[in-house]
Parts: C-alpha cells; structure tokens; sequence
C-alpha cells in the first residue's frame, strides 16, 4: 500500500514462508517486466513506474488546488498542470526509493516484497542513492520553473518525505502521517498559480486530501493487519480494528467532503453546481468504496483503492469546469 512505500499499491506482504506466491503474480507481470530491458528494469520497478496510480493519487490533489487558484472564466493552465504532472512522477519515484531503502532488511524477509529491488539485491543500497540523487535532481529542475513561494514551500515537503518511513515504526497512525505528507501539492498548487498562500481555502484543502488520504489508505491496510502484528510494525488498520472499520472510513470520508466543500466556498464556487456535483460525485463514491470493501480479501480492497484515481479525476473535471463556468 501507499504506506509501504510512498506510493505503492502493492498488495499484502507476508511472513508466511508457504504462502501461495501466486496470489500475487500479478506484480511481476506488469507492462515494464515484459518490455523494459533488464538493465532498467529494477529502477523502473524502485519508482513503481510499472504502477502509476501513485502518481495520480499525489498529483490530483495539486491539480485540485490550480484548478481553485484559476481566475474565473479561465482554464486551469496547463503548462502547470503538465509541470505538476512530471513533478508527480519523478517524486512519487523518489519517495519509493526511499522507503524502500529504509525497509530492504525488512522486505528481504517476507515473501512478498522479496524480489523487490533492494531486497532482492538487484539494486544495491549505493546504486539506489545515486538513483535517488538523480530523481531528487530532476525534481529540483521542474520546482525551479515555478515562482519563489512555490519553490521554497516544495523544498519544505523533504522533511516529511524524510520522516515518514519512521512514522510506521513509531506510531499507531502511519497512514494518517502518509496524508500530511502526500497531499502537499494541495497547498503549492495554489501558491504556483496566485504567488501566496491563502490558507482559507489552501488549508482546508489539504487537510480534506489528507483525511481522504487516510480512508484510502487505512481501507488498503486492511490486507496487512496479520504481517504488521508479525512484523512489529503499525497501521491505522490495526489501531481501529475490524469492528470499527466501516464507521472510521466513513468519519474520514465525511471529513474529506465537508473540508473540500470549505475550500471550494473560500475560493468562489460555493454556488457552482459543477462544483456541487463533483464533491457528490466524490461523497457517493467513498461510500460505495467503504459499503462493499471486503476487509479479508486482497483483490476487492486493491480494486477500491486504485479507483480513487478515477475519483480525483472526476473532482478536477468538475473544479475545471466551474471555472470556465465563472462569468
């Protein structure tokens, strides 16, 4: 899950040595495994390019806040959407290889993340920080084309991305550090458009992100709960339990809702319908994720999780319109 590895829809890792590998095949037959060559094959499997929906899950809520900070009647623009987009990418990378370097010892040991790179030794720990330094690079480059708000809040979001393989470990609500840390762009995609931060609506955004961020995440740990107790590690699926999951979810959900719709009236489009229509849109499919999700079956829960792209998607599609909308 995006708490295994900053991004990662990656499945149920287990410590079971008889565990029936093939449950998870899958991952290691995606499009990079059968075109890539072998020689590039395990950085692009480190950055989880063979799995982009990290990439949308970190990028949307940076569109989200554009969309906001466009003047009225204008198209969200999208050279900075398509900046937003590369930075997304690059960084969603960034963070794997991270996390993946704090957890090699860890993975070594559990059948299902084994055969990752630094796991599995395909990538040294020495090639991974060279690999690191170069995405960290190419990051810089695309926060350098943007204003100097931008740039100096984009260099703050290292030091959670830093912290948060720690914050499994140390605390009992990992994914709720994961949203803190995830959901920046919701706060640099308006700086990038207006040049300041205007925290009446900057900040409800993020924080909504943030607790949308938890649901789908804590929804994705489910699949964990028995290898984090093996494996002395923490998730805010463990911390609610099963009993408690669905209203949890719910409570998270009803805060992401409640946040954006603060955010859209403090950025002009409390009486836009376009507006209205994507956070119902949003709302309806929270609740179908938490209503069917199957605590106890991997592939339900990974199909509810990978659909929150479609969910951002579809908020963006209505912010955009309100503004184009705008008179």
């Amino acid at each position: 899950r995006l708490s295994r590895s900053l991004a990662s829809p990656g499945g149920a890792r287990s410590a079971v040595p008889n565990e029936d590998r093939t449950l998870y095949r899958d991952q290691n037959d995606t499009w990079a495994d059968r075109h890539l060559p072998a020689g590039v094959l395990p950085y692009a499997k480190l950055a989880r390019v063979d799995r982009p929906i990290g990439t949308w899950l970190l990028l949307l809520p940076g569109w989200w806040s554009i969309g906001l900070a466009t003047p009225a009647g204008h198209f969200p623009d999208p050279t900075l959407l398509a900046l937003f987009g590369v930075g997304a990418f690059v960084m969603r990378g960034a963070g794997c290889t991270i996390n993946d370097f704090h957890d090699r010892d860890i993975d070594s040991k559990v059948s299902r993340t084994r055969e990752r790179p630094l796991a599995s030794g395909a990538v040294s720990p020495a090639a991974a920080i060279a690999f690191l330094a170069a995405q960290s690079t190419v990051g810089l480059g695309v926060l350098l084309q943007l204003n100097w708000t931008t740039i100096a809040l984009g260099a703050a979001s290292v030091v959670p991305v830093a912290l948060y393989p720690l914050a499994k470990r140390y605390t009992r609500w990992p994914q709720a550090v994961l949203g803190l840390t995830f959901n920046w762009g919701a706060i640099v995609g308006w700086t990038a458009v207006q040049g300041t931060v205007d925290p009446n609506v900057v900040l409800p955004l993020y924080f909504g992100s943030a607790a949308w961020t938890l649901m789908y995440d804590t929804l994705y740990a489910y699949q964990d709960k028995a290898d984090d107790k093996q494996l002395n590690l923490h998730s805010s699926a463990l911390t609610i339990g099963d009993q408690l999951a669905k209203p949890a979810l719910s409570g998270f959900a009803l805060a992401a809702v409640g946040l954006w719709a603060v955010a859209g009236h403090n950025a002009g489009l409390g009486e836009s319908l376009a507006f209205h229509a994507g956070l119902g849109g949003a709302a309806a499919h929270m609740a179908w994720q938490i209503s069917t999700a199957d605590v106890d079956d991997r592939l339900n829960l990974t199909r509810r999780f990978v659909s929150n792209q479609y969910l951002g998607m579809f908020m963006f599609a209505s912010i955009a319109i309100a503004r184009v909308a705008e008179m």
